[in-house]
């Protein structure tokens, strides 16, 4: 039988916060198939996260196929705004959530990670945040777009940058996109299209880079609409499922699994000779032209 088989790989999940995000579903996925999970938390919910694994309240979400539950190797807090520790203004280092911790910035957290366990396998990025999401391009100040692209785009080449001479050849990194940067979704503003559209050029960039300097594949998923934490801080969440449904090819509701799944798959020997690519995790969704509930088509 054909199997995904990561027994003995490491893999570094960028943007872990909660049970809810693809992250954890990607997490999941690739522990199934034998991997060693090490995660870095955003740093001002690392204690919160922390707390809630280890009071056990996502242990129902923590459940693998084994009857085990998901473990993580290490937990680093991570704040992906920040490349060195110079990078870091002042009134960041003196927030208490921050001064209770050390090493939070891309560089410190790579040679923390290879200081600990040596070179990985897999870096995953599943990171995203716009200050002003909320607003329309058109509203979108100048600081809260390059918030945007920083936290959004730009760190993901630069955790590739820092992680890749860590990571052993036929490595893989992947990152999640969505098809705003492609097609019009009213309602995600504040230069998160613009910020996944960068995402998704960079990914053919960095493939060519990455696989030349490093012999590393760089990927990145197109998953669909999930109520996930973070997209229902956008507001329109369930309307946007309600949508899929309605019109994807498939009709039905998307689940975290199916895109962890397909990280594992990305990640893995199997799909050794992919690289650069936009992979679709969304029913079809991406294919459709038109709204098959629209008034306008109705008799």
């Amino acid at each position: 039988m054909l199997t995904i088989n990561l027994k003995g790989k490491k893999v570094f999940i960028a943007g872990i916060g909660d049970d809810q995000g693809f992250g954890w579903a990607i997490a999941k996925a690739l522990a199934e198939a034998g991997a060693t999970i090490l995660v870095g938390t955003w740093t001002p919910i690392l204690k919160i996260f922390t707390s809630s694994l280890n009071a056990g309240k996502f242990d129902g979400s923590r459940q693998l196929s084994n009857g085990k539950l998901l473990e993580f190797a290490k937990i680093y807090p991570l704040d992906a705004s920040f490349d060195k520790p110079e990078d870091v203004p002042e009134e960041i280092r003196d927030n208490k959530r921050y001064k209770e911790v050390e090493g939070y910035t891309i560089s410190e957290v790579a040679a923390a990670v290879h200081r600990d366990f040596g070179n990985i396998d897999i870096l995953v990025h599943s990171l995203a945040n716009a200050p002003e999401v909320q607003n329309p391009l058109l509203k979108t100040s100048r600081k809260g777009y390059l918030a945007a692209m920083s936290a959004s785009s730009y760190s993901f080449v630069s955790l590739l940058s820092h992680f890749g001479p860590y990571i052993n050849p036929e490595g893989s990194a992947l990152s999640l996109t969505y098809i705003a940067s492609e097609r019009v979704i009213p309602g995600y503003g504040g230069g998160m299209s613009s910020a996944k559209a960068a995402l998704e050029s960079d990914t053919q960039t960095l493939a060519w880079e990455a696989g030349r300097e490093w012999q590393i594949r760089v990927n990145t998923i197109s998953a669909g609409p999930w109520r996930s934490r973070a997209a229902r801080a956008i507001g329109f969440i369930d309307k946007m499922i309600d949508y899929s449904t309605a019109n994807a090819p498939l009709t039905k509701v998307l689940s975290g699994e199916e895109v962890g799944y397909t990280a594992a798959f990305l990640t893995s020997p199997l799909a050794s000779a992919i690289t650069g690519t936009v992979l679709y995790v969304d029913n079809g969704l991406h294919a459709m032209g038109v709204a098959t509930d629209s008034p306008t088509l109705q008799p």
